[in-house]
Formats: structure tokens, sequence, C-alpha cells
């Protein structure tokens, strides 16, 4: 059996489970020191912010387009991630290999 999991725009989705009013609203998080663009809502890529945008060149346009901007919260992500490999360990056992 094999299954692929997507979990599409994960910082961003990660962002949103705590703050319920950036749902729908365009999202990017930024990477180690705020350098780059590295996660985009649908609304976000939707106005044509690309992956990997220096934060420096965009970040006027990012502020007059209503774009919430988030500094990448690893410790988080990483708890999130955890919880989603345990919640698919539930749907099949083998996926509890990964988790070691």
């Amino acid at each position: 059996m094999f299954a692929l999991v997507d979990c599409n725009n994960f910082y961003v989705s990660c962002e949103r489970v705590f703050d319920a009013s950036l749902h729908q609203k365009p999202v990017v998080v930024l990477s180690n020191n705020d350098g780059c663009i590295i996660s985009r809502s649908q609304e976000a890529k939707d106005l044509g912010i690309k992956m990997g945008e220096p934060y420096f060149k965009r970040k006027q346009w990012l502020t007059q387009q209503g774009v919430r901007v988030f500094s990448s919260n690893y410790a988080l992500y990483g708890d999130m991630s955890a919880r989603v490999m345990e919640l698919l360990n539930n749907f099949h056992p083998s996926v509890g290999g990964l988790l070691h």
C-alpha cells in the first residue's frame, strides 16, 4: 500500500491553526532571519508571490496588498508535523516506522 500525504502550504497552515482571522487571507512565512518567502497561502500565490522571493524586495508591496507576514517558527512546525505523523499512524501502523 502506498499513500501520498501533501500538507499543502504547511507552515502557513500551522499559523492558521492558532489564528482564525488568517483563513482565506494572503499569508506568507519567511525563512531564518526573514530573508525570503518560504511558504505561501493559496491567496498569496494568486497574488503572484513567488517561492524564495527576497522579503526586502517585496516588503512594501506585501503591506500594500494586506499580506500577513510571519517569521518562521520551527518549534511550532516540528510539533505540528509530529502530530500529523501520529494521526497518520492511526490509519496504518507502518507509518509508525517513519516516526523513529
